[in-house]
Protein backbone atom coordinates (compact mmCIF):
# COMPACT_ATOMS: atom_id res chain seq x y z
CA UNK A 1 0.00 0.00 0.00
CA UNK A 2 1.18 3.28 -0.90
CA UNK A 3 1.51 6.60 1.53
CA UNK A 4 -1.58 8.29 -0.39
CA UNK A 5 -3.11 4.51 0.13
CA UNK A 6 -2.11 4.45 3.75
CA UNK A 7 -4.41 8.10 4.13
CA UNK A 8 -7.25 7.06 2.35
CA UNK A 9 -7.97 4.22 4.33
CA UNK A 10 -6.99 5.67 7.36
CA UNK A 11 -9.67 5.25 10.41
CA UNK A 12 -11.93 8.71 10.81
CA UNK A 13 -14.82 7.32 12.96
CA UNK A 14 -15.12 5.59 16.11
CA UNK A 15 -17.01 2.73 14.44
CA UNK A 16 -14.52 1.45 12.53
CA UNK A 17 -12.17 0.80 15.57
CA UNK A 18 -15.03 -0.88 17.20
CA UNK A 19 -14.55 -4.17 15.96
CA UNK A 20 -10.70 -4.23 16.26
CA UNK A 21 -11.10 -3.67 19.75
CA UNK A 22 -14.34 -4.87 21.19
CA UNK A 23 -16.39 -2.20 22.00
CA UNK A 24 -19.58 -2.68 23.04
CA UNK A 25 -22.28 -0.60 21.33
CA UNK A 26 -22.50 1.87 23.66
CA UNK A 27 -18.88 2.19 24.36
CA UNK A 28 -18.09 2.73 20.66
CA UNK A 29 -21.11 5.67 20.65
CA UNK A 30 -19.48 6.98 23.53
CA UNK A 31 -16.17 7.54 21.82
CA UNK A 32 -18.10 8.91 18.27
CA UNK A 33 -19.26 11.47 20.50
CA UNK A 34 -15.41 12.38 21.73
CA UNK A 35 -14.24 11.67 18.19
CA UNK A 36 -16.85 14.49 17.20
CA UNK A 37 -15.53 17.06 19.19
CA UNK A 38 -11.96 16.09 18.72
CA UNK A 39 -11.28 14.47 15.24
CA UNK A 40 -9.99 11.36 14.86
CA UNK A 41 -7.38 9.39 12.41
CA UNK A 42 -5.28 6.88 12.79
CA UNK A 43 -3.52 5.13 10.20
CA UNK A 44 -3.75 1.33 9.49
CA UNK A 45 0.37 1.25 10.03
CA UNK A 46 -0.03 3.24 13.06
CA UNK A 47 -3.20 1.05 14.25
CA UNK A 48 -0.51 -2.00 13.47
CA UNK A 49 1.31 -1.36 16.41
CA UNK A 50 -1.36 -1.15 19.21
CA UNK A 51 -1.73 -4.13 20.75
CA UNK A 52 -6.12 -4.26 20.48
CA UNK A 53 -6.47 -6.75 23.74
CA UNK A 54 -4.49 -4.14 26.23
CA UNK A 55 -6.80 -1.37 27.48
CA UNK A 56 -4.13 0.46 28.47
CA UNK A 57 -1.92 0.28 25.51
CA UNK A 58 0.82 2.87 25.57
CA UNK A 59 -0.23 3.26 21.28
CA UNK A 60 -3.11 2.82 21.91
CA UNK A 61 -3.69 5.71 24.30
CA UNK A 62 -1.99 8.40 22.20
CA UNK A 63 -4.34 7.20 19.19
CA UNK A 64 -7.57 6.15 20.54
CA UNK A 65 -10.56 8.80 22.30
CA UNK A 66 -11.01 8.99 25.21
CA UNK A 67 -14.18 9.90 27.51
CA UNK A 68 -11.16 11.85 29.49
CA UNK A 69 -11.24 14.03 26.78
CA UNK A 70 -14.49 15.81 27.74
CA UNK A 71 -12.64 17.06 30.97
CA UNK A 72 -12.98 20.92 31.20
CA UNK A 73 -9.91 21.73 32.76
CA UNK A 74 -7.33 23.67 31.40
CA UNK A 75 -7.14 25.35 28.49
CA UNK A 76 -6.60 25.99 24.44
CA UNK A 77 -3.54 28.12 24.21
CA UNK A 78 -1.45 26.92 27.28
CA UNK A 79 1.74 29.07 25.95
CA UNK A 80 0.79 32.06 24.59
CA UNK A 81 0.93 31.24 20.84
CA UNK A 82 -2.68 33.78 20.28
CA UNK A 83 -0.20 36.68 22.04
CA UNK A 84 2.75 35.60 19.57
CA UNK A 85 1.14 35.47 16.19
CA UNK A 86 1.96 38.46 13.82
CA UNK A 87 -0.02 37.49 11.00
CA UNK A 88 -1.91 34.17 10.23
CA UNK A 89 0.11 30.98 10.43
CA UNK A 90 3.27 32.62 11.77
CA UNK A 91 4.31 33.36 15.44
CA UNK A 92 7.62 35.21 16.60
CA UNK A 93 8.17 34.78 19.93
CA UNK A 94 11.88 34.44 20.31
CA UNK A 95 13.74 36.99 18.07
CA UNK A 96 16.31 34.18 16.56
CA UNK A 97 13.01 32.12 15.32
CA UNK A 98 9.77 32.19 13.13
CA UNK A 99 7.79 29.51 13.30
CA UNK A 100 5.05 28.93 10.61
CA UNK A 101 2.27 26.69 10.90
CA UNK A 102 2.23 25.15 7.52
CA UNK A 103 -0.86 23.21 7.58
CA UNK A 104 -3.63 22.05 10.27
CA UNK A 105 -2.93 18.20 8.68
CA UNK A 106 -1.74 15.50 10.37
CA UNK A 107 -1.44 12.16 9.11
CA UNK A 108 -2.52 10.85 12.72
CA UNK A 109 -4.50 13.28 15.34
CA UNK A 110 -2.64 12.32 18.31
CA UNK A 111 -4.83 12.43 21.60
CA UNK A 112 -2.11 14.93 23.84
CA UNK A 113 -2.11 16.88 21.09
CA UNK A 114 -1.54 21.03 21.97
CA UNK A 115 -2.90 22.65 18.95
CA UNK A 116 -6.72 21.12 19.27
CA UNK A 117 -7.78 24.48 18.01
CA UNK A 118 -6.78 24.56 14.45
CA UNK A 119 -8.78 24.66 11.43
CA UNK A 120 -8.47 23.70 8.02
CA UNK A 121 -6.52 25.78 5.00
CA UNK A 122 -6.78 25.47 1.07
CA UNK A 123 -3.96 25.18 -1.22
CA UNK A 124 -4.71 28.42 -1.91
CA UNK A 125 -4.02 29.71 1.02
CA UNK A 126 -1.01 27.58 1.84
CA UNK A 127 0.53 29.33 -1.20
CA UNK A 128 -0.33 32.70 0.24
CA UNK A 129 1.44 31.92 3.29
CA UNK A 130 4.45 31.03 2.04
CA UNK A 131 4.89 34.40 0.29
CA UNK A 132 3.77 36.63 3.53
CA UNK A 133 6.26 34.26 5.25
CA UNK A 134 9.12 34.76 3.05
CA UNK A 135 8.61 38.81 3.42
CA UNK A 136 8.27 38.59 7.07
CA UNK A 137 11.78 36.78 7.70
CA UNK A 138 13.22 38.97 4.82
CA UNK A 139 11.92 41.97 7.05
CA UNK A 140 13.35 40.99 10.11
CA UNK A 141 16.93 40.91 11.11
CA UNK A 142 17.16 38.93 13.99
CA UNK A 143 15.49 36.10 12.13
CA UNK A 144 18.36 34.08 12.01
CA UNK A 145 15.95 30.50 11.58
CA UNK A 146 12.72 28.95 10.77
CA UNK A 147 10.42 26.21 12.38
CA UNK A 148 8.00 25.09 9.54
CA UNK A 149 5.22 22.84 11.38
CA UNK A 150 1.63 22.55 11.93
CA UNK A 151 -0.25 20.23 11.95
CA UNK A 152 2.40 18.43 10.33
CA UNK A 153 5.08 20.27 7.69
CA UNK A 154 5.10 16.56 6.27
CA UNK A 155 1.61 16.56 5.03
CA UNK A 156 2.13 19.87 3.24
CA UNK A 157 2.70 18.68 -0.92
CA UNK A 158 6.23 18.22 -2.18
CA UNK A 159 5.27 21.68 -4.30
CA UNK A 160 4.58 23.44 -1.20
CA UNK A 161 7.48 22.07 0.87
CA UNK A 162 9.64 23.16 -2.68
CA UNK A 163 8.26 26.55 -2.09
CA UNK A 164 9.12 26.76 1.02
CA UNK A 165 13.07 25.37 0.52
CA UNK A 166 13.34 27.57 -2.31
CA UNK A 167 12.40 30.82 -1.01
CA UNK A 168 14.06 30.50 2.63
CA UNK A 169 17.63 28.45 1.36
CA UNK A 170 17.73 32.07 -0.44
CA UNK A 171 18.26 33.70 2.48
CA UNK A 172 21.72 34.31 3.09
CA UNK A 173 20.55 35.24 7.22
CA UNK A 174 19.14 32.02 8.08
CA UNK A 175 21.70 29.80 9.30
CA UNK A 176 19.25 26.65 9.05
CA UNK A 177 15.21 25.38 8.91
CA UNK A 178 13.65 23.23 11.04
CA UNK A 179 10.53 21.01 10.26
CA UNK A 180 8.10 19.71 12.72
CA UNK A 181 6.63 16.14 11.48
CA UNK A 182 5.55 13.27 13.02
CA UNK A 183 5.54 11.53 9.85
CA UNK A 184 8.23 9.12 11.02
CA UNK A 185 6.31 7.76 13.69
CA UNK A 186 2.76 7.52 12.35
CA UNK A 187 3.43 7.42 7.88
CA UNK A 188 6.65 6.77 8.06
CA UNK A 189 6.02 5.74 3.79
CA UNK A 190 5.35 9.48 3.40
CA UNK A 191 9.56 9.55 3.45
CA UNK A 192 11.40 6.35 2.16
CA UNK A 193 8.45 5.92 -0.32
CA UNK A 194 8.84 9.25 -2.33
CA UNK A 195 11.54 9.64 -3.95
CA UNK A 196 10.45 12.84 -5.13
CA UNK A 197 10.34 14.29 -1.71
CA UNK A 198 13.95 12.67 -1.07
CA UNK A 199 15.30 14.13 -3.63
CA UNK A 200 14.06 17.49 -3.28
CA UNK A 201 15.50 17.49 0.29
CA UNK A 202 19.04 16.02 -0.92
CA UNK A 203 19.09 19.11 -3.21
CA UNK A 204 18.70 22.14 -0.40
CA UNK A 205 20.33 20.28 2.24
CA UNK A 206 23.42 21.12 -0.01
CA UNK A 207 22.23 25.04 0.38
CA UNK A 208 21.06 25.33 3.59
CA UNK A 209 21.42 23.27 6.98
CA UNK A 210 18.14 21.04 7.18
CA UNK A 211 16.86 19.29 10.39
CA UNK A 212 13.94 17.29 10.51
CA UNK A 213 12.03 17.70 14.46
CA UNK A 214 10.17 14.58 15.38
CA UNK A 215 8.22 13.43 18.32
CA UNK A 216 8.74 9.50 18.97
CA UNK A 217 7.02 9.10 22.84
CA UNK A 218 7.51 5.41 23.24
CA UNK A 219 10.15 2.49 21.84
CA UNK A 220 7.61 0.77 20.35
CA UNK A 221 7.37 2.98 17.80
CA UNK A 222 10.86 2.69 16.29
CA UNK A 223 9.95 0.20 14.19
CA UNK A 224 12.10 -0.94 11.13
CA UNK A 225 9.72 1.34 9.04
CA UNK A 226 10.67 4.29 11.19
CA UNK A 227 14.13 3.56 11.22
CA UNK A 228 14.28 3.38 7.51
CA UNK A 229 12.56 6.82 7.52
CA UNK A 230 14.80 8.80 9.67
CA UNK A 231 17.77 6.74 7.96
CA UNK A 232 16.86 8.24 4.37
CA UNK A 233 16.38 11.54 5.57
CA UNK A 234 19.98 11.01 7.52
CA UNK A 235 21.34 9.45 4.45
CA UNK A 236 20.10 12.85 2.02
CA UNK A 237 22.18 15.51 4.90
CA UNK A 238 19.10 16.39 7.08
CA UNK A 239 20.00 16.10 10.55
CA UNK A 240 17.03 14.82 12.77
CA UNK A 241 16.28 15.41 16.58
CA UNK A 242 13.50 14.14 18.50
CA UNK A 243 11.05 16.04 21.35
CA UNK A 244 9.42 13.72 23.12
CA UNK A 245 6.31 14.38 25.37
CA UNK A 246 6.14 13.04 28.82
CA UNK A 247 2.99 11.72 28.71
CA UNK A 248 1.44 9.54 31.40
CA UNK A 249 0.44 5.86 30.45
CA UNK A 250 2.64 6.24 28.07
CA UNK A 251 6.69 6.34 28.83
CA UNK A 252 5.89 7.74 32.40
CA UNK A 253 8.71 5.33 34.36
CA UNK A 254 12.57 5.56 33.55
CA UNK A 255 13.22 2.35 32.45
CA UNK A 256 10.67 3.24 29.35
CA UNK A 257 11.78 6.55 29.08
CA UNK A 258 15.80 5.66 29.01
CA UNK A 259 14.94 2.72 26.36
CA UNK A 260 13.84 5.36 24.21
CA UNK A 261 16.01 7.61 24.94
CA UNK A 262 18.47 4.73 23.97
CA UNK A 263 16.79 3.81 21.15
CA UNK A 264 16.40 6.67 19.54
CA UNK A 265 21.02 7.28 19.67
CA UNK A 266 21.34 4.27 18.43
CA UNK A 267 19.84 5.00 14.95
CA UNK A 268 21.24 8.58 15.06
CA UNK A 269 18.23 10.62 16.21
CA UNK A 270 19.36 13.03 18.82
CA UNK A 271 17.10 13.39 21.56
CA UNK A 272 16.48 17.37 21.72
CA UNK A 273 13.94 17.92 24.84
CA UNK A 274 11.82 16.15 27.07
CA UNK A 275 8.87 17.85 27.28
CA UNK A 276 6.29 18.33 30.07
CA UNK A 277 2.94 17.93 28.63
CA UNK A 278 1.28 21.04 28.65
CA UNK A 279 -2.48 21.93 30.43
CA UNK A 280 -4.80 21.70 27.37
CA UNK A 281 -8.23 21.09 27.38
CA UNK A 282 -8.68 17.12 26.68
CA UNK A 283 -5.19 16.44 27.71
CA UNK A 284 -4.23 17.65 30.95
CA UNK A 285 -6.05 15.01 32.94
CA UNK A 286 -4.96 12.46 30.52
CA UNK A 287 -1.86 12.39 30.50
CA UNK A 288 -0.02 15.19 32.34
CA UNK A 289 2.35 14.02 35.07
CA UNK A 290 3.20 15.81 38.03
CA UNK A 291 6.59 17.70 38.01
CA UNK A 292 8.34 16.42 41.01
CA UNK A 293 7.55 12.67 39.59
CA UNK A 294 8.78 14.28 35.56
CA UNK A 295 12.18 15.19 37.27
CA UNK A 296 12.61 12.11 38.89
CA UNK A 297 11.12 9.88 35.66
CA UNK A 298 13.52 12.19 33.60
CA UNK A 299 16.44 11.24 36.02
CA UNK A 300 16.31 7.92 35.96
CA UNK A 301 16.18 7.68 32.06
CA UNK A 302 18.77 10.08 31.72
CA UNK A 303 21.20 7.67 34.51
CA UNK A 304 20.61 4.61 32.03
CA UNK A 305 22.42 6.78 28.61
CA UNK A 306 25.49 7.30 27.47
CA UNK A 307 26.79 10.27 25.93
CA UNK A 308 24.23 12.44 23.56
CA UNK A 309 21.02 10.56 25.79
CA UNK A 310 22.33 12.67 28.73
CA UNK A 311 22.11 15.80 26.66
CA UNK A 312 18.04 15.74 26.36
CA UNK A 313 16.43 18.70 28.62
CA UNK A 314 13.33 18.39 30.48
CA UNK A 315 11.80 21.82 29.82
CA UNK A 316 7.91 23.31 29.44
CA UNK A 317 6.96 25.83 26.98
CA UNK A 318 5.18 28.44 29.13
CA UNK A 319 4.12 31.98 27.89
CA UNK A 320 7.24 33.68 29.12
CA UNK A 321 9.45 31.19 27.15
CA UNK A 322 10.81 27.88 27.47
CA UNK A 323 11.99 26.93 30.94
CA UNK A 324 14.18 24.04 31.64
CA UNK A 325 12.85 21.77 34.87
CA UNK A 326 16.36 21.52 36.81
CA UNK A 327 16.09 19.55 39.92
CA UNK A 328 14.47 19.64 43.02
CA UNK A 329 16.82 20.72 46.13
CA UNK A 330 16.91 18.91 49.49
CA UNK A 331 14.53 21.95 51.10
CA UNK A 332 12.20 20.87 48.97
CA UNK A 333 12.31 23.44 46.14
CA UNK A 334 12.90 23.14 42.72
CA UNK A 335 14.77 24.58 40.71
CA UNK A 336 14.01 26.14 37.37
CA UNK A 337 15.59 27.73 34.70
CA UNK A 338 14.86 29.95 31.74
CA UNK A 339 16.87 27.93 28.36
CA UNK A 340 14.79 30.41 26.22
CA UNK A 341 12.91 33.43 27.17
CA UNK A 342 10.42 36.04 25.19
CA UNK A 343 11.30 39.41 27.33
CA UNK A 344 15.30 39.90 27.16
CA UNK A 345 15.14 40.70 31.08
CA UNK A 346 14.28 36.91 31.52
CA UNK A 347 17.15 35.82 29.78
CA UNK A 348 19.01 32.42 31.34
CA UNK A 349 17.28 33.41 34.71
CA UNK A 350 17.37 30.33 36.99
CA UNK A 351 14.83 30.50 39.92
CA UNK A 352 12.73 28.17 42.24
CA UNK A 353 9.60 27.57 43.36
CA UNK A 354 7.67 25.49 46.47
CA UNK A 355 5.95 22.72 44.30
CA UNK A 356 3.06 20.60 45.77
CA UNK A 357 2.67 17.04 44.82
CA UNK A 358 0.56 17.18 42.30
CA UNK A 359 1.45 20.44 40.50
CA UNK A 360 1.74 19.71 36.84
CA UNK A 361 3.01 23.28 35.87
CA UNK A 362 3.76 26.93 36.63
CA UNK A 363 0.73 29.30 36.43
CA UNK A 364 -0.22 32.76 36.21
CA UNK A 365 2.84 35.21 35.23
CA UNK A 366 5.54 33.82 37.35
CA UNK A 367 5.26 36.79 39.84
CA UNK A 368 8.60 37.70 41.77
CA UNK A 369 10.60 36.04 39.65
Amino acid sequence: MSWQEELKKGLRRAEELAPILGWTPEETAERAAVAGRFPMMITPYYLSLVDPKDPDDPIGRMCIPSLDEFDPGGSFDTSGEASNTKMEGLQHKYAQTVLLLSTNQCAMYCRHCFRKRMVGLSEDELNRRVDEAVAYVKSHETVTNILITGGDAFMNSNGIIRRYLEELTAIPRLDFIRFGSRIPVTLPERIYGDQEFLDMFAHYAQKKALYLVTQFNHPRELTEEAVRAVRAMIERGVQVRNQTVLLRGVNDSGEVLGKLLGKLTRVGIAPYYIFQCRPVTGVKERFQVPIEEGIRIVDAAKSRQNGFGKSVRYAMSHPRGKIEIVCRLPNGETVFKFHQSKDDADMARPFTRVLRPTDTWLDGELNGI
